[in-house]
């Protein structure tokens, strides 16, 4: 991967659907030259995926909190497939330290939020943390 490689991933972290001429303009390249760049980049794993950040009309109102939960490792299945089943939960981080995961979730109301906390303490000691902010956001590159 060089430096025009590098230019056109940091381009399509900023927006991924950017036109491929607008790109090539950015780059100072041919549009198929910027296409087959894109495709080497997808097909060699660099590129997973494009994805749509989503911000929901009550997303302003939701209670985020990141739930650090200690699981033994004959819980860790259960756990992790009582988690893919709740729509609260935006992600899951196996993480080293006192706690084996840290979980993010976004609830609609502090009850959700409580009863999130209680099913997770089934599996082990937690702590939460609830987000207060996003102080920074970056993009994946």
């Amino acid at each position: 991967m060089d430096e025009l490689d590098q230019q056109i991933l940091r381009l399509l972290a900023q927006n991924a659907r950017m036109p491929v001429k607008e790109i090539a303009r950015e780059v100072a390249l041919t549009s198929p030259a910027v296409s087959s760049r894109i495709r080497k980049l997808e097909q060699d794993g660099i590129i997973g995926g494009y994805t749509v950040r989503i911000h929901l009309p009550d997303s302003h109102t939701r209670i985020n909190a990141l739930i650090s939960v200690a699981i033994t490792p004959t819980q860790r299945t259960p756990f992790l497939q009582e988690l893919a089943s709740i729509p609260d939960v935006q992600q899951c981080f196996r993480v080293t330290g006192s706690y084996s995961c840290i979980v993010k979730v976004s609830c609609r109301d502090m009850e959700s939020l409580e009863h999130l906390i209680t099913l997770f303490q089934k599996f082990g000691q937690t702590s939460t943390q609830i987000i207060l902010s996003t102080a920074v956001d970056r993009k994946p590159y």
